[in-house]
């Protein structure tokens, strides 16, 4: 069990190359939930201006992965999760909020919901992803 879980999220954050690679960033986090988000380039769009799938699939990916991990106190991996989008991901910043639903030892049920937030700070909904965290292996 992990002591202090903002020090260790930001810790295993930092040494996540694809996040740096696509200039995510990591927001409040505690017991069970967690907050990343992007702010929106032309790089993370696709031919119709909006977020690439792939981008948003990331956060909720990721965000699923921290809420789990956290939960459960340590380092964990995604073992499944689907994704809805519900309209298309567009606005200045994507945000992914994720939370730990129900949670034992060898397994957490996630749900994230990211949002597109305009300059305003209005927030749209564009997916909904529900998955399963599990502890990760020693290396």
């Amino acid at each position: 069990m992990v002591d202090d879980l903002d020090e260790f999220a930001r810790t295993v954050f930092e040494g996540q190359k694809f996040s740096a690679h696509l200039e995510a960033k990591l927001g409040p986090v505690s017991a069970g939930k967690a907050e990343i988000s992007i702010e929106l380039k032309e790089f993370h769009k696709q031919q119709h201006g909006f977020a690439h799938g792939g981008v948003v699939s990331y956060l909720a990916d990721n965000s699923i992965a921290y809420a789990g991990g956290l939960a459960m106190g340590g380092n964990a991996l995604v073992s499944e999760y689907k994704i809805n989008y519900v309209r298309p991901g567009v606005g200045k910043t994507l945000v992914a909020r994720a939370e730990a639903i129900a949670v034992g030892r060898s397994q957490a049920v996630c749900q994230s919901r990211v949002y597109g937030v305009a300059e305003d700070g209005t927030e749209k909904l564009c997916a909904i992803a529900q998955g399963t965290v599990v502890p990760a292996p020693d290396p």
